[in-house]
């Protein structure tokens, strides 16, 4: 690990990018370090030894704590094996002493857990800190052990010898498999082969300089994507300034157009009124967000003498889904996609000659629409108009509208246009189920119009949605239409679950037969 100064920097001083911290440009972006530089020039001058595979930061907390699991496991079965060879002469229970190895292991895993023990801030602590809480955990879990085997009445398979064997060789071997984890956790994170969840922080310039790369991805597992500096106006205003807003729009535009996970800020906690006014800009945004502590409180999480817990963030905003729902999600998504292409392939095929038939131009209709975190997509529908429009003007179909075609109406009234969304469905702009996405003029008319409108953004668009199931579907020409239509999409993102989402699709196959405002 790159040795941290004993004494203060300041932004864009060489010791600040000796320490690999982002040095702040006159934008005050601060998005290239030092580590970043040498990395590059020595790509340059090494051809073969190009972009290292990235470990993921759970994975590496993971595999520490399986490592010690297999160290513990190991110890059970030769510890206990030699006693038994030496004592009787031959290895037997070799079951009983692997499960018993498995227990233990499960114990120290999860004492480790709760305790902190496999934070990567703790892995890359000092020596004798480790020692003492080893041999502290090592000893609970040996004891609780012992207690299991007398309850038990395992005496016979356990004896005082076997555990007393197990339990030395076990410590010996975290101990020294400790120092060999921390030796490579510590390189590995040198090295730049970490890769934290992908993060935009936002703040203060005071802020910002205290805090390093290397404190972001050891503290609060996080990999600095860009940061972006806040104004730092005292005006005790109850609105944002040009130089705030101009801020947050830039944070905003770099989480959806640079992937990231999250948003991080980096402000003092005593400016109650920033983090305000920041946290009402950001809930447009689907992106959690994540208040980090100020340099005070962190001065005191590194004083001795209290004892604070993790790492002190706040999660002021939690993303709509978290990632094991939006993998179920994604994965019925593909699922239900794949089959629904594969059963309506002749119908699509059929449908396209049809269209060619009856009057010229294109079979598919294509335009950009806003999808997950507004990030622009090309939507695909079967062609069902005499035009194709796409731009700052974009008319919405009325009933009896003469742009739509003979065979167009037909496709419109029984929405088999919008079978070609399974496509984008597969390529992950699109869900099954979610709010329908506008054209881009209408999202602006009516994100001018309706305070909520942006939260649609907070989940991938649908082919269908809680809204047309409810019967907002078609033209809106009134705003209180496009009302209705937003509130059964937030109540949509806000109580979803799987069941939903099969339940509106049931609903939906019921609604074709209807036929309400299809035109």
């Amino acid at each position: 690990m790159i040795p941290r100064s004993s004494h203060s920097v300041s932004p864009g001083s060489p010791e600040q990018a000796a320490l690999g911290r982002p040095v702040l440009d006159h934008a005050g972006t601060g998005t290239q370090t030092s580590v970043q530089v040498e990395a590059a020039d020595r790509s340059q001058r090494f051809p073969g030894s190009g972009p290292k595979v990235k470990i993921p930061y759970s994975a590496l907390l993971y595999s520490m704590a399986c490592f010690d699991a297999v160290l513990i496991i190991a110890a059970s079965v030769l510890g206990g094996g030699l006693y038994q060879v030496i004592a009787n002469g031959e290895f037997r229970n070799a079951e009983q002493l692997l499960g018993a190895g498995f227990i233990a292991a499960v114990l120290y895993v999860l004492v480790g857990q709760s305790s902190g023990f496999y934070e990567l801030d703790a892995t890359i602590a000092k020596r004798k800190r480790d020692v003492g809480r080893i041999v502290a955990q090592w000893t609970f879990v040996s004891l609780l052990l012992t207690l299991l085997a007398f309850l038990m009445k395992s005496g016979a398979v356990f004896s005082r010898g076997s555990i007393v064997c197990f339990a030395s060789l076990a410590l010996l071997l975290l101990l020294v498999g400790r120092r060999f984890s921390k030796r490579l956790v510590a390189n590995v994170v040198a090295d730049g082969q970490v890769q934290g969840r992908r993060a935009i922080v936002l703040g203060t310039r005071d802020e910002l300089a205290a805090l390093g790369r290397e404190d972001l991805l050891e503290r609060f597992g996080l990999t600095e994507v860009e940061r972006i500096v806040f104004s730092n106006d005292k005006n005790s205003g109850f609105a944002m300034n040009a130089d705030e807003s101009s801020s947050l729009e830039r944070a905003l535009n770099a989480g959806r157009d640079r992937g990231v996970d999250e948003i991080v800020l980096a402000f003092p906690w005593s400016d109650t009124r920033k983090l305000e006014l920041v946290r009402d800009h950001l809930r447009v945004s689907p992106l959690s967000v994540q208040l980090l502590p100020d340099r005070r409180i962190r001065s005191l999480a590194e004083n001795p003498s209290f004892r604070l817990r993790k790492s002190l963030s706040i999660e002021i905003q939690r993303g709509p889904l978290s990632r094991a729902e939006q993998a179920a999600k994604r994965a019925f998504d593909i699922v239900g996609a794949s089959v629904g292409l594969i059963v309506l392939a002749p119908l699509m095929l059929l449908t396209a000659i049809a269209i060619k038939i009856d009057s010229p131009g294109p079979v598919f209709f294509r335009q950009r629409r806003n999808g997950f975190n507004a990030k622009q997509f090309s939507i695909f529908k079967f062609r069902t108009m005499s035009v194709m429009e796409d731009g700052a003007a974009v008319v919405q179909a009325k009933r009896l509208d003469p742009r739509v075609t003979k065979v167009g109406g037909v496709l419109r009234r029984s929405s088999i246009d919008e079978v070609p969304q399974l496509l984008n469905v597969l390529f992950g702009d699109m869900s099954l189920v979610g709010p329908r996405p506008h054209a881009l003029v209408h999202d602006d008319h009516y994100g001018d119009l309706l305070s909520e409108y942006a939260f649609r953004h907070h989940v991938k668009p649908g082919i269908t949605g809680w809204a047309q199931v409810k019967g907002f579907r078609g033209e809106t020409a009134r705003v209180e239409q496009m009302k209705g239509r937003i509130d059964c999409d937030l109540w949509y993102i806000n109580n979803w679950n799987p069941a939903l989402d099969l339940k509106i699709l049931a609903l939906t196959c019921l609604e074709l037969t209807r036929q309400r405002n299809a035109y």
